[in-house]
């Protein structure tokens, strides 16, 4: 019996194409024309569609009518607290994520595991939750905002508010991306580069960090780009006070409630532009720095 099965099944040195003309075993997926054909329907179906809409909706209005939604004082305000407050917030998240996933991956300590989890919770807590708590920590009379409003520093209801909600939603991007790959690192070429008598800053700067620079720029690019689009977490913490603490989400929510469709589909598409430019810098950088490595 064990002999006729075994011959049933393909030599290990047998060319899978062979096998499958010959009618024996087959792809677990099929052929690489109907996969293809698949993804692409399904990348129309969910990302493209609804973005020609919004493009299309957009052409509705003449160029003067354009460039007055996407240019009032306003509306740039916006853009400038949006973009200047993610990018804040994905570069902090940058130097703790690493920090934290260099903890949990180099070192063992009581609490490890519930630590580890806790990295998560952003992504299982809903945002609204997320604003609501930690407009309760930061406002003037929260746990934290009555101890530093004394002093003149307020955190809620201000642009400062914004970056803070922005780095809790967003630290788990980095965390997550970094931590494989530094459980993968060569932990034999750090020992090597301190037998040579480097230092632990030379050892960091040219032996580890090299190797994860493309997964840290990778969860930077994830973390910036989820903190341009919160809307949940912000809101609440912000005060959305008009050209100081207004993100670019509510005015186009503040448009779609006015029924000014248009209006709104317009800087909804400087958004999706603007994003789409740094996210193909940012992977540009990837792609350059994969190439550094590899030479």
């Amino acid at each position: 019996m064990s002999g006729a099965v075994s011959s049933a099944l393909p030599s290990a040195g047998a060319p899978l194409s062979r096998v499958n003309r010959a009618g024996g075993a087959r792809r677990v997926l099929p052929g690489f024309h109907i996969t293809l054909g698949f993804s692409i329907f399904y990348l129309c179906l969910i990302v493209l569609i609804p973005l020609s809409a919004l493009v299309f909706k957009t052409f509705t209005l003449s160029w003067e009518q354009f460039w007055v939604a996407v240019t009032s004082p306003r509306v740039m305000a916006s853009y400038r607290l949006t973009f200047g407050a993610s990018l804040i917030a994905a570069l902090v998240n940058a130097v703790f994520g690493l920090l934290v996933a260099w903890v949990l991956v180099r070192y063992k300590f009581p609490g490890k595991r519930i630590v580890d989890a806790l990295v998560d919770l952003p992504f299982a807590l809903p945002t609204a939750v997320a604003g609501i708590s930690l407009t309760a920590l930061l406002a003037g009379n929260g746990w934290i905002g009555q101890l530093l409003e004394p002093h003149g520093i307020k955190l809620a209801f201000t642009p400062a508010g914004i970056v803070i909600a922005l780095i809790f939603i967003g630290l788990p991007f980095v965390v997550r991306t970094v931590q494989p790959v530094l459980e993968d690192a060569e932990k034999e070429l750090e020992e090597a580069a301190t037998s040579l008598g480097a230092t632990r800053l030379q050892t960091f700067t040219k032996v580890i960090f090299p190797s994860i620079a493309p997964a840290l720029l990778t969860g930077f690019a994830m973390a910036f780009a989820r903190a341009i689009g919160e809307y949940g977490s912000v809101i609440f913490i912000a005060g959305n006070m008009p050209m100081i603490s207004e993100i670019t989400p509510l005015i186009i929510i503040g448009k779609l409630e006015q029924y000014d469709f248009a209006g709104a589909t317009a800087v909804a598409l400087v958004m999706l532009v603007i994003s789409f430019i740094l996210l193909l810098v940012i992977n540009g950088l990837q792609a350059w720095q994969r190439r550094r490595a590899g030479a």
